[in-house]
């Protein structure tokens, strides 16, 4: 994503959540949320369930994409960010993290295509151009359509990472700015693959083992599942409030962690 899209999709988040700020209510704590969108739906289930009977507090959630979320944070415009990708070196100065759990990467198909599980090492070919046809890999004569996430998306950093392992991304795929686009992408395309988020998987794509291995809590928390990530909330070390504290050690406790586990997230120890 070009720097100038990224600094209005700021400008956009900063908007809203100046309007929020307006409407939300005199006399109210609040806490402004922003960042991924893989992330979005858990913290605005954990949000309602946090404020539900107070009138109190208020928690407004925004989605942008991880790297936005991690810039908001850094400048003071949202309390907390999300991130569903492990921060950079540069990206964790002056910032704290809170793991909520960990999360798979499910690798999706149309569900008229006969491939049931792929390598690696061949869903790197794939997304990296070097294979473009399913028969290539023992499916149907039909071209491969790579879908994948737009540039500073915490589940394109965390795929690219583990599966490209420095190759770069085939230059004609498909661009979607959410796991729901790639999802409908896949869907309405029988030559199509994409990478999901596993808590919005759906009957919509058929998805695909990996090694052998198929997705799902048990084999995410064992690691014998290898695409996953984290779910991160980043809040800055110098505007962490008691407010905020109060709500991240809610999510700590067994309210807010079976919230995590129905949204299909490996809590963290």
């Amino acid at each position: 994503m070009k720097t100038k899209y990224k600094g209005l999709i700021l400008v956009v988040i900063i908007i809203v959540i100046l309007a929020l700020s307006i409407t939300s209510g005199l006399g109210k704590e609040r806490i402004d949320i922003a960042g991924s969108t893989s992330v979005q739906p858990l913290a605005e289930q954990l949000a309602t369930k946090y404020v539900a009977g107070s009138d109190k507090i208020q928690v407004n959630v925004q989605g942008g994409g991880s790297g936005m979320g991690i810039r908001s944070v850094s400048q003071g415009v949202a309390d907390i960010g999300t991130s569903s990708k492990e921060l950079s070196s540069e990206d964790s100065v002056g910032v704290t993290t809170v793991e909520l759990g960990k999360e798979g990467i499910v690798i999706g198909v149309h569900n008229s295509n006969t491939i049931n599980d792929l390598s690696t090492d061949q869903i790197r070919q794939i997304f990296s151009g070097e294979v473009t046809n399913w028969k290539e890999l023992g499916g149907p004569d039909e071209e491969i359509h790579v879908v994948t996430r737009e540039e500073g998306s915490g589940t394109r950093d965390a795929f690219e990472s583990i599966i490209l392992d420095g190759q770069d991304m085939k230059s004609d795929a498909i661009v979607q700015s959410s796991t729901e686009s790639v999802k409908q992408a896949v869907s309405t395309d029988p030559g199509a693959i994409g990478y999901m988020s596993f808590a919005h998987m759906s009957d919509d794509v058929k998805s695909i083992t990996v090694n052998h291995v198929s997705v799902s809590e048990e084999t995410i928390a064992d690691g014998s599942y290898e695409l996953q990530r984290p779910f991160l909330f980043v809040i800055n070390e110098d505007n962490y409030s008691q407010a905020v504290r109060n709500f991240v050690d809610w999510i700590k406790s067994p309210e807010g962690e079976q919230i995590i586990i129905d949204a299909k997230i490996v809590p963290s120890n």
